[in-house]
């Protein structure tokens, strides 16, 4: 799932994706060099879930680079 500033929204994204009855899965999350509290959020999921895992673009590479990578 690509991220970018998405602060208001994140949480709530997550939290849906950890509600679901399915429990084996990944989830990736990249964050495409956000300037607001998107990655601060990603990372504080990924520490309580080992199911997400988080990774962050060095530079905002916008949303088709993100979603190949």
């Amino acid at each position: 799932m690509p991220a970018y500033n998405a602060e208001l929204y994140i949480d709530q994204a997550i939290q849906s994706i950890l509600d679901q009855t399915f429990e084996d899965f990944e989830c990736i999350i990249i964050d495409d060099c956000s300037t607001d509290r998107t990655w601060e959020i990603i990372q504080r999921y990924a520490d309580q879930d080992d199911r997400i895992i988080a990774i962050r673009n060095e530079h905002n590479l916008k949303i088709c680079k993100t979603l190949n990578k």
